[in-house]
């Protein structure tokens, strides 16, 4: 079992950067917004700044920080944090581009079932405007720009879920043939999923960039 569990250990490593994903359009600003501050990155029509890459990295650190406290350095070990980070931006736009050119769209009721849905917009559980307004205030956001975001997330999800549902994962139940903990053999195979999955939105990916005009400049970031 153990040599099972070190054999698909990458799978677990691969929980770090989907949580990253949930956070990608949070800070981002939109087409041309970029204010004083420096182009990190343009992908289409779309900048990202210095400053929203900064933004973006803080609270990414702050997060893992608290989820591995003591061990965050030692999980950071070769993984450059700032690269994945940038290259998670750059994708994130790249897909929405994609999306948008196939016409993905997400309607008023979705938008606002997913902003009255979310947790840290509630109550006791009930959406509360206050509550939601201050948390937008507390990071410089109006409630047209965060709603923006939040549709332009919403819309590359679609296209992520439209990516996944055209992999193939059922032969993955075949390929673990080992005994022991049956919750630690589950979690291995839904990683095996999960990492097919993103293998197969990365393919995606590196498809459309090749339509699609980018230019970055890591040396802002080095």
């Amino acid at each position: 079992m153990i040599k099972a569990m070190r054999k698909h250990a990458k799978y677990f490593y691969f929980l770090f950067f989907i949580v990253i994903l949930s956070f990608v359009f949070w800070g981002m600003g939109g087409v041309d917004d970029t204010g004083q501050s420096e182009v990190l990155a343009e992908v289409g029509e779309y900048k990202i700044t210095t400053q929203e890459f900064w933004r973006f990295y803080d609270r990414t650190s702050r997060i893992y920080k608290e989820i591995y406290k003591d061990k965050f350095e030692e999980m950071m070990k070769g993984i450059n944090l700032k690269e994945q980070l940038l290259d998670s931006m750059v994708n994130e736009r790249v897909l929405l581009i994609s999306a948008q050119e196939m016409g993905i769209q997400v309607s008023d009721k979705e938008l606002n079932d997913a902003i009255t849905q979310e947790p840290m917009f509630q109550r006791d559980g009930v959406f509360d405007k206050e509550i939601y307004l201050n948390r937008l205030r507390l990071n410089r956001l109006t409630p047209e720009a965060y709603e923006s975001m939040e549709r332009q997330e919403l819309i590359v999800k679609k296209l992520r879920r439209l990516i996944e549902l055209s992999v193939d994962t059922s032969g993955i139940d075949g390929e673990i043939q080992v005994s022991g903990d049956e919750k630690i053999v589950n979690m291995i195979k839904e990683q095996m999923r999960n990492d097919r999955k993103e293998k197969a939105v990365k393919s995606f990916i590196e498809g459309a960039k090749k339509n699609i005009k980018i230019t970055i400049h890591k040396d802002l970031i080095s």
